[in-house]
C-alpha cells in the first residue's frame, strides 16, 4: 500500500483535537521524533496509562507501535486535519494553465 503521505506535504493539524481510530496523528515517540502515524486503537501503555497504537499507512517503511509499542495518549498532540499542498487529487508536480 502506498503512503497517505510524502514527505513535504504540508498538513493542517488541530492541537488537542480529539483522536478517533483511523485518523491520522501527530505523535512524538519516546526518543523525541515527531511522525504522522494512523491511530488504529486506543491501549494501555506499559505503566498503565491511556495510550494509542499508532501504525504506519506502509508497513514495510517507517516505525511505528509494532517497534516502539503503543504511544502515550499526551504523546499524540494533534489530529490531522487536512493535507493543504499538494492539493488533495491533483498529482505532484502537476501545474494549472491559466489562459492567456
Amino acid at each position: 500500500m502506498l503512503p497517505t503521505l510524502r514527505d513535504g506535504d504540508l498538513l493542517l493539524v488541530r492541537y488537542a483535537g480529539p483522536v478517533r481510530p483511523g485518523a491520522l496523528v501527530l505523535a512524538r515517540f519516546p526518543d523525541g521524533t515527531l511522525a504522522v502515524k494512523r491511530a488504529v486503537e486506543r491501549r494501555t501503555s506499559r505503566s498503565g496509562a491511556p495510550a494509542w497504537w499508532l501504525l504506519s499507512d506502509n508497513p514495510d517503511e517507517g516505525v511505528d507501535s509494532r517497534h516502539r509499542g503503543a504511544v502515550a495518549e499526551d504523546q499524540v498532540p494533534a489530529v490531522v486535519v487536512a493535507r493543504l499542498w499538494p492539493r488533495p487529487g491533483r498529482p505532484r508536480g502537476s501545474r494549472t494553465r491559466r489562459p492567456g
